[in-house]
């Protein structure tokens, strides 16, 4: 299974490129030093991957110096404008061309699970494949967010999908194909989107119920 990051938004929302926003929070809402919310999801991903994607757009060349500390790779959407389909369809064909036939997908604005609950939803994912499902997604009080964990099946169904496309769409499409796992982490379907949110999160911090 392959990790993929996708990272290459123009974040404008935020007025500054989101992968690089300091990340986790201490209790005193300061952040540790040179951790980042993209390096935060590499290094969430990697234990659990064979190796870690990440899809850059117009950004590449400032965030590869993360990408490359944290033992990831990158590959660049070279039309991010297209929007973040593209960027997905674009890892996951990386994800088949290393031989991999499975996925784990995150947003990189996605604040990442921690260790206990990733090694849930891998397993739980390995069984809901016994069950002939596609793919698993946790849930916290009825939400579901990232990762994503997708088999071949469902990568294929992504790719085949017009790039014009979503994630939420197939998804939608083959809604029975998966499974729900609960955790606990709180954050796992919050918004980063603007300045005001990355602060409230940075003075609230990761929880977990």
């Amino acid at each position: 299974m392959c990790g993929v990051v996708l990272s290459a938004g123009a974040s404008s929302r935020m007025g500054q490129d989101k992968a690089l926003l300091p990340w986790p929070p201490a209790a005193d809402g300061t952040s540790s030093v040179g951790t980042t919310l993209l390096s935060a999801a590499i290094r969430a991903l990697k234990p659990f991957a064979e190796a870690v994607i990440v899809v850059a757009g117009n950004n590449a060349d400032s965030i590869a110096p993360v990408v490359a500390a944290n033992g990831a790779s990158i590959v660049q959407n070279p039309v991010p404008e297209r929007g973040q389909f593209s960027s997905l369809q674009i890892g996951l064909r990386e994800v088949l061309s290393r031989g991999c036939n499975a996925a784990m997908i995150t947003l990189v604005d996605c604040p990442p699970l921690c260790d206990t609950s990733m090694q849930k939803l891998v397993a739980e994912f390995d069984r809901a494949l016994a069950h002939g499902k596609w793919g698993a997604a946790p849930e916290h009080n009825g939400k579901r967010g990232h990762p994503l964990l997708a088999n071949r099946a469902f990568i294929d169904s992504f790719l085949s999908a017009p790039v014009t496309s979503n994630a939420r769409e197939v998804k939608r499409a083959h809604a029975e194909m998966i499974e729900s796992v609960p955790v606990s982490d709180s954050l796992l379907s919050v918004d980063v989107n603007t300045p005001e949110e990355y602060a409230a999160l940075m003075r609230g911090g990761p929880k977990s119920s």
